[in-house]
């Protein structure tokens, strides 16, 4: 399974890789939304995990040009430190499947992967 991260804290963006890597997914990092924008067209990711706040395209746009495509059911997590109530409304209203607040606990992040990965290959 394939998984794509736009996040543009090189520290944070480590983290997650490093996590994830416990269970052989093949991941592509990007640091910031336009690096994943053309990632997502070479890559075909399974899973996008993306921050809000980053340079160029946030991840609000990033959901929502991956929304406006027809027929994209891209699982998408969104992994965040803007956690207000607000913030995690536009994320879900945009088309975002999961959200899950920085710092994030590694086995939590590991187990909503699993999840939406999961759910994506029973909806195929």
């Amino acid at each position: 399974m394939k998984i794509l991260i736009a996040e543009d804290d090189e520290i944070m963006l480590e983290a997650i890789k490093e996590q994830l890597n416990k269970d052989a997914y093949e991941i592509l990092g990007t640091n910031d939304g336009r690096e994943a924008i053309q990632a997502l067209e070479t890559f075909k990711p399974d899973l996008l995990i993306t921050d809000i706040l980053m340079p160029y395209t946030s991840g609000l746009e990033l959901i929502g040009i991956l929304r406006s495509e027809q027929n994209n059911k891209l699982p998408i997590l969104v992994l965040s430190a803007l956690d207000e109530e607000a913030t995690v409304m536009e994320a879900f209203s945009m088309g975002a499947n999961d959200f899950l607040s920085k710092p994030f606990k590694p086995t939590e992040l590991t187990i909503r992967v699993k999840r939406l990965l999961n759910n994506a290959k029973k909806m195929k």
